[in-house]
């Protein structure tokens, strides 16, 4: 899982420095595909069908622009100065799974759409920062809700994180809702992703036409970032950690949260 985990951080560190205006979602995903192959390994995501009445997903990476939440399919868009793009990827190694995702800039930004996206990353570290062995899943679930609520945005309901190894989706869900001390218990050795999702607006989604695109019921903002982590005696290993440059191009709290770990 450490390799599968290092093929997607390197992915998202190459797109993180390819997104900017005028690049389309489809080339960005064109490029995810070629540094997955050539390191051997292959997408999670391309083929994958949650269920055998769904849709197989028909790209290497999710890109979900400005309102959609996740599973935004690659195409022709084309991105603009101001717009967020959260880009999510998957790699398999060896029959092991790393997914992770960021949420991107483009260009500069407004003073409104950094303050969302800087608090839906401080709670992906609070989720993690919780993450300890002895602890339950209420616990993590608990800290990402706190700082998405106390930011003044809505937390996503039905969507979340989950366990992740052998295959993509595993369990426990990892809801971003939660009660301190109540359920699973955490223990050295399991593997989950974060995935702490806000709304600007209300907490209602659709599921767009393509049946993959979920995006805000009332068009507003919305922001996600994933890790893969594993839980150990002490502090969670953060298996997808990104390369330094990756947090300065996300900017705001990301780029604080890199400077103050640095020597």
């Amino acid at each position: 899982m450490r390799r599968a985990s290092a093929i997607v951080a390197a992915v998202l560190d190459a797109l993180s420095a390819a997104v900017r205006p005028g690049i389309t979602t489809g080339e960005l995903d064109r490029l995810a595909y070629e540094i997955i192959t050539r390191a051997g390994a292959k997408p999670s995501f391309k083929g994958y069908k949650p269920f055998a009445s769904a849709p197989a997903f028909p790209a290497t990476i999710c890109a979900s622009v400005n309102d959609e939440l996740v599973h935004g399919i690659p195409g022709r868009r084309v991105l603009a100065e101001g717009d967020i793009v959260s880009i999510d990827v998957g790699a398999i190694w060896e029959g092991y799974h790393g997914d992770a995702a960021i949420t991107l800039p483009v260009g500069a930004i407004a003073p409104e759409t950094r303050r969302l996206l800087d608090t839906t990353f401080d709670a992906l570290f609070a989720g993690i920062a919780a993450a300890r062995a002895g602890k339950r899943l209420g616990d993590v679930s608990a800290a990402i809700q706190q700082v998405i609520e106390q930011g003044g945005y809505r937390v996503v309901l039905g969507y979340g994180g989950h366990g992740v190894g052998r295959r993509l989706h595993e369990d426990p869900h990892v809801a971003n809702v939660g009660t301190p001390g109540r359920g699973v218990l955490l223990r050295p050795g399991m593997t989950l992703a974060l995935e702490p999702m806000a709304n600007a607006g209300s907490a209602e989604t659709v599921v767009r036409p393509d049946r993959w695109t979920v995006a805000t019921a009332d068009g507003a903002l919305c922001a996600h970032y994933e890790h893969t982590i594993c839980i150990t005696e002490g502090e969670a290993e953060i298996l997808t950690e990104f390369p330094p440059a990756v947090y300065e191009r996300i900017g705001g709290h990301a780029q604080r949260r890199l400077a103050a770990a640095l020597p």
